[in-house]
């Protein structure tokens, strides 16, 4: 293609895309490894057979199997839910359904999910941040302040990639300084690891507010691209204007139902408990290493941790094929590093590999140092 081409390609294309930085997700920033810790993926695929065999009919928009089902798991009406092309699809929605391009902004508080910024900028709206405090709660002056224009604030807990959940107070001021003014999405993605944390009995309390569900995670469907957008009726309604006329192919409606029967959902459970179990081993196994500085409490199916060199450590564990996600360009979290929870056989092999790695010089007078202490 001629340079000439190539040019006139570019100036057709609209200035913000031309300008985006776009998501780095896992499988964008590939590695060789056999040991893959960088996605919060489950690691072993689950079974499934399909049962479907329609497939030269249209799939219903909104698969009423899969509605159904996952209404009566999450303890809403089925008006209340919303399928789609995973929880990235719901984000986008709320996007378009809310904000004007060129006129509306989005608010969210990093560190958190990368798609809420990459969203709102492919479609022409200001992304703004209110950052966390330094122990991640939220800055609750500096939102209020923050939301004039604002139609749609994203709040992600337990948040990725900090592992933290979100004070449930803190959550209920945001959602009443914004009653009248804008949507607040709540992203669960990892609620199934702290289900006792869930928001979803508030929708009928508060009208603006959108929970955004996945499975992906707990369900270890990653690669079935479903999520759930739950919200009161009205909401749903409008949500239902914007997507995709069949969101859903019909082999992963078959697979979605399927999981979220009662087998799949006793399942689910069963490998909660699972990472639940490998996750505090392997925190217990952090705080050995040297070159480990602090790890911080998860709710979720990843711990994130501090490490001396960080940048060293990735490295030499990603040309051992284990491939972490370094998180060093979030915004206060320097030389950290995220670990997926894999097999007990796969968090072995990476305190085996940072074991030897050699840590911080220690302190010339403190006997007890506190670096490894939970946060």
């Amino acid at each position: 293609m001629s340079d000439e081409n190539t040019l006139s390609i570019q100036a057709l294309a609209r200035q913000n895309v031309r300008e985006l930085t776009p998501y780095q997700s896992a499988r964008r920033l590939g590695g060789n490894g056999d040991v893959w810790l960088n996605a919060n993926e489950y690691a072993i695929a689950p079974q499934f057979e399909l049962t479907a065999q329609t497939f030269n009919r249209y799939p219903e928009c909104q698969p009423a199997l899969v509605i159904n089902r996952y209404a009566a798991y999450a303890g809403v009406d089925p008006e209340q839910v919303l399928v789609s092309r995973g929880a990235d699809e719901g984000i986008e929605l709320l996007i378009r359904a809310f904000c004007e391009p060129g006129k509306d902004a989005i608010l969210y508080c990093p560190p958190t999910y990368g798609m809420y910024s990459v969203s709102a900028e492919t479609i022409g709206v200001q992304a703004r941040t209110v950052a966390a405090k330094a122990d991640w709660s939220l800055d609750l002056p500096a939102i209020e302040a923050a939301l004039d224009g604002v139609k749609l604030v994203y709040v992600c807990s337990p948040n990725n990639p900090t592992g933290n959940l979100i004070d449930p107070a803190e959550l209920r001021a945001v959602l009443e300084m914004t009653r009248g003014r804008a949507i607040v999405a709540i992203d669960e993605a990892y609620i199934e690891f702290c289900p006792q944390a869930t928001v979803t009995g508030w929708l009928q309390e508060y009208p603006h507010l959108a929970v955004l569900r996945t499975l992906s995670k707990a369900f270890a469907l990653a690669g079935l691209r479903c999520g759930f957008t739950l919200g009161n009726s009205e909401l749903i309604a409008l949500l239902m204007k914007v997507i995709a006329p069949y969101p859903l192919s019909t082999p992963v409606a078959d697979i979605a139902a399927q999981a979220l029967a009662p087998e799949g959902l006793a399942i689910m459970r069963q490998r909660v408990a699972e990472v639940s179990e490998n996750r505090a081993w392997l925190m217990a196994e952090l705080n050995q290493c040297d070159c480990v500085e602090q790890v911080f409490q998860s709710e979720t199916n990843y711990v994130l941790a501090r490490f001396t060199a960080s940048s060293a450590v990735f490295k030499n564990l990603w040309d051992q094929g284990i491939i972490l996600r370094d998180q060093n360009k979030q915004p206060g979290l320097s030389g950290c590093l995220r670990i997926t929870i894999g097999t007990r056989q796969e968090l072995q092999r990476v305190i085996d590999a940072l074991q030897p790695l050699p840590g911080a010089n220690p302190p010339l007078i403190e006997q007890n140092s506190p670096r490894k202490e939970h946060m």
